[in-house]
């Protein structure tokens, strides 16, 4: 090989991770717009629910942000790719779950059921017909139970329904074992959080939203999903 080409040879997988870092800031600009979508589109629904929005500079901003950023993240890790352009329809579903949940403490109807529709069809085409609906419908099942467990012996909501709506959403979308693996996360999560508070607040007092944790264990599997 003469000096030219052992040059071009050198620069040839440099190249390849220059458009990738760029393909990730552009697809990042892109998630910020959505972002910006995602909570206007929040911000409108609350208003039909009677609820009022909030202005604080995380909830306006937080949407945007965290959008940007995970579709950067997964810009990188799958490339142009039809997975990218999946995924990122359903990160600005969970992006708008973690906030509203966070905000309101309820996960629209509006926003899980067409979700939810969606999720099934794209199950269609990655997995058994059945593995999508069987994963559903035993995370939410196992979470309806849960919530009423909860309920029985805590005289409270320890869930409400729409984590349970969540938890079929989930299980449509990753299937069975990266549900469960989703679940997991999710719970840790949500475990750290109320320890933190507990030492925080020297109080047992208070509750906790499980949802905005549910689906960051979702957006963390669906990064590590082939």
């Amino acid at each position: 090989m003469d000096r030219k080409g052992r040059a071009a040879g050198r620069h040839a997988p440099n190249f390849g991770a220059v458009n990738l870092i760029l393909l990730a800031v552009g697809w990042a600009v892109a998630g910020a717009a959505a972002g910006w979508f995602v909570r206007w589109g929040s911000v409108r629904l609350a208003s039909l629910e009677g609820l009022e929005p909030g202005h604080r500079r995380w909830q306006v901003f937080g949407p945007p942000v965290l959008a940007a950023i995970l579709f950067g993240v997964f810009a990188f890790h799958f490339g142009m790719t039809p997975t990218l352009l999946i995924r990122s329809v359903f990160i600005l579903v969970l992006v708008q779950v973690i906030f509203f949940d966070f905000e309101h403490r309820l996960i629209l109807d509006r926003v899980i059921f067409p979700a939810m529709l969606l999720a099934l069809v794209v199950s269609l085409f990655g997995q058994p017909w059945w593995a999508g609906l069987a994963a559903g419908f035993g995370a939410g099942l196992l979470f309806l139970l849960l919530a009423l467990a909860g309920s029985a012996i805590f005289k409270a909501e320890a869930l409400g329904f729409g984590d349970v709506k969540l938890a079929l959403f989930m299980g449509l979308l990753l299937g069975p074992l990266p549900t469960i693996q989703a679940v997991f996360y999710g719970v840790f999560m949500a475990g750290v959080i109320s320890v933190g508070m507990i030492v925080w607040r020297r109080s047992m007092k208070g509750t906790l939203a499980y949802g905005p944790y549910l689906a960051a264990g979702a957006v963390i599997v669906l990064y590590l999903l082939p």
